[in-house]
């Protein structure tokens, strides 16, 4: 396995031909991750948040026209200030690739430079973006529906303890209700890699509440669906990806397998820490016992080519891997934490509930930080992939959120002057845990104080962030840090007394629930 180290330096931008060289997509063949008000409960129908659309004067089309010059300048800042070792980003619109760049090195001590048609990334979690689309082939298909239970299409039982069963449904908006962890889901060498049904079986995690309660992120969900995938059609889970998803896209450098194909060994990038002043490549991370959460190597190219197909609802050129309506039925609401704020759709995450909709899916490995991001009323999305130290998990965050407001910028709500909430002040921890484990790690907890009547404090891992309150129950944040998780939008609290909880706009698929 290739290694490297080197001083911080300025990197390269390797850019590929766009819409106006090359004509459109078409003619070309993980993991993851955090008070109280007397409110309704999201049992309760409620309206998304709107966030007011700024008015600009620019076109959707200008703005995108213009938006490579600002993605170099804000990838130039990321490899300056963020330890970004290297990157890609690809912008696409009405079914072609607007641009497709490279950043920085894949190979940092050869000085080797990102390719976007070549360079392999690890996009972690937004590979369960495959494994659902994969789910929803076979729903559309007949063969697989969303409310059978789960162990219909098993070769093993899971512990019934509780007598509601966990269906497709359940998997599909993380509402399971298992514990979260990661336990052997990351291994050192290949001689760790186990078929996924024994693996799933013998990793089996807590049942912690009924299914369909309440959102938590789970890998072990997505895992479970992709090994129903694998038992449906009789297709071990990678090469039905190959067959279904990947070669009908024209998808020809992307893999589920570990390790990788040998022809391919030299195109993945190196992931990389930032220690004493110079990066410091890591180990090839393997993630096959858990393949449909987050094994996924692929190139900027190629995951242009899939959000196309799922802007163009299920269609590339003459390839069609689902039917429009089913393509569009994954974009629609499924679940919510809140009543007010994002939450999940038929796999993936909304990231903007209204004005416009946005959809999508994050993913972090220990060292790829990466984001698929759709608008489908406006026919565009984008996909960036970093790896560097600690902080490019910030930059892919940053860069993501910008590039976004630029797209489609929107303005702050008004601050609310109504009657302060009856704010329940206190320490809150994530549902998406461990709950066998009875340690508590600090930075698993968050502190909400009042300041004053309209606003709020809240800390997290020692970082104190400040908002105020722009409606009954929800709060925008005030001071500008990003935070260990990336910009976190607004946050809305509900429930009552000991079961006051809360939800950041930007992790639909997680809430904080009030312990002490």
């Amino acid at each position: 396995m290739r290694k490297g180290s080197a001083r911080r330096q300025s990197l390269p931008i390797h850019k590929t031909a766009g819409k106006h060289m090359a004509g459109t997509v078409e003619r070309y063949g993980l993991m993851l991750i955090a008070p109280t008000l007397l409110l309704a409960s999201p049992a309760q129908a409620a309206d998304p948040v709107q966030l007011p659309r700024a008015e600009v004067s620019t076109t959707l089309e200008e703005r995108v026209a213009d938006l490579e010059d600002f993605v170099d300048g804000a990838m130039a800042m990321g490899i300056a200030n963020r330890e970004i070792a290297g990157a890609v980003f690809v912008l696409v619109k009405d079914g072609e690739v607007v641009f497709q760049n490279g950043y920085g090195f894949s190979d940092v001590a050869a000085r080797e430079p990102v390719d976007p048609t070549r360079t392999l990334f690890r996009p972690g979690s937004v590979s369960k973006l495959f494994t659902w689309t994969a789910v929803m082939q076979l729903v559309e298909q007949g063969r697989l529906s969303l409310d059978d239970p789960v162990e219909r299409h098993l070769d093993f039982s899971i512990p019934d303890t509780f007598t509601q069963k966990i269906t497709v449904r359940d998997l599909l908006d993380h509402s399971a209700g298992f514990e979260d962890g990661y336990k052997d889901m990351f291994v050192e060498s290949p001689d760790e890699y186990r078929e996924l049904g024994p693996w799933l079986a013998e990793h089996i995690p807590a049942r912690v509440r009924e299914p369909g309660v309440e959102v938590a992120y789970s890998n072990y969900s997505t895992a479970l669906a992709g090994y129903i995938v694998e038992h449906i059609s009789g297709e071990d889970f990678c090469a039905y990806i190959d067959r279904h998803i990947f070669q009908p896209l024209g998808m020809t450098h992307s893999t589920f397998r570990e390790p990788l194909p040998a022809a391919w060994e030299d195109d993945v990038a190196i992931g990389y820490e930032w220690k004493d002043g110079r990066f410091e490549a890591q180990p090839a991370e393997l993630i096959y016992n858990i393949a449909p959460a987050g094994s996924l190597s692929s190139t900027g190219a190629d995951m242009a080519r899939f959000m196309i197909a799922h802007l163009q609802d299920g269609r590339l050129g003459n390839a069609r891997i689902l039917q429009t309506e089913t393509a569009r039925q994954m974009r629609t609401r499924l679940n919510a934490n809140s009543p007010g704020l994002p939450g999940i759709a038929h796999g993936f995450l909304e990231a903007r509930a209204s004005n416009p909709r946005v959809v999508g899916h994050g993913g972090n490995t220990g060292e790829f930080h990466s984001n698929l991001i759709l608008i489908p009323e406006e026919n565009v999305g984008f996909f960036i992939s970093v790896t560097g130290g600690d902080g490019a998990s910030l930059a892919r965050s940053e860069i993501s959120a910008l590039v976004l407001d630029r797209l489609v910028p929107t303005k702050r709500l008004p601050k609310w002057t109504g009657a302060p909430d009856d704010l329940v002040e206190g320490t809150y921890r994530t549902n998406r845990r461990s709950y066998t484990d009875h340690r508590v790690h600090p930075s698993s907890l968050i502190q909400v104080s009042r300041v004053g009547d309209h606003g709020l404090s809240v800390t997290i891992a020692g970082q104190t962030i400040l908002w105020e309150q722009v409606g009954p129950g929800i709060y925008q944040q005030v001071t500008g840090e990003t935070t260990p998780y990336g910009p976190l939008g607004l946050i809305q609290f509900y429930g009552e007394g000991n079961d006051t909880r809360f939800s950041f706009e930007a992790q639909p698929y997680t809430l904080y629930r009030l312990v002490s």
